[in-house]
């Protein structure tokens, strides 16, 4: 049996046999009772959230979910092997952080966004702002890239990805600036790990544009 807290380790070490679940513990608490009591709090710290946390968790993964769409026409648009390289790595990495932002969701009881995509169509069911976030391309910018083959779509690709993930580092910058948002340890964590990992691909994605195009 584990002992939760300093005050129960005099519970936890004089119960034995079968009587250890109803062993008193300090001030007539009995083990099982300090038990619920570290479970529930627990429980309680992990599920403490804002508006601030669920408006950057449910923005997120409409942002990534029009991430995974510009990095789907790289195989049929002839992309570069590093620009190739770089869309599977983006489809990786921000399909597992959707899934994460979803279950977060799940486990604090708020709508969870679905993430619908056939080609070129996005569809993300939830709320209005899903689609609105720093750095998205706009329907205009979507049709140009689709449009764009070779050179021209590696080209077109960098540049517009290093806006949207310059967008994705906003969000970070503002959720973390809100007053007693992103305290727990999950979507700070989370959160974190976006930012880092965006700054990282910008700054890759601008020395791939100065570099001259590789041989194809």
């Amino acid at each position: 049996m584990l002992c939760f807290t300093a005050l129960a380790s005099g519970a936890c070490s004089r119960a034995s046999g079968a009587g250890a679940e109803s062993a008193p513990g300090p001030a007539g608490a009995s083990v099982a009772e300090l038990d619920a009591l570290y479970r529930a709090r627990t429980d309680s710290a992990r599920r403490r959230f804002t508006d601030a946390d669920v408006h950057f968790v449910s923005g997120m993964i409409g942002h990534h979910a029009q991430a995974l769409v510009m990095a789907g026409l790289a195989p049929t648009h002839g992309a570069g092997p590093s620009v190739e390289t770089l869309c599977a790595r983006i489809i990786n990495a921000q399909n597992d952080e959707i899934a994460r932002m979803q279950q977060w969701l799940r486990d604090r009881g708020q709508p969870v966004p679905e993430v619908r995509i056939t080609g070129m169509t996005l569809m993300v069911h939830g709320p209005e702002h899903l689609m609105h976030m720093p750095g998205m391309l706009t329907p205009e910018q979507m049709r140009e890239l689709d449009e764009a083959r070779g050179p021209d779509f590696d080209r077109l690709f960098l540049t517009y990805m290093i806006q949207h993930h310059r967008g994705a580092v906003t969000m970070v910058h503002d959720l973390f600036g809100t007053d007693g948002a992103a305290q727990g340890d999950v979507l700070f964590k989370l959160a974190s790990d976006i930012q880092v990992d965006q700054i990282t691909e910008i700054a890759r994605m601008e020395r791939m544009l100065e570099a001259p195009p590789a041989p194809r």
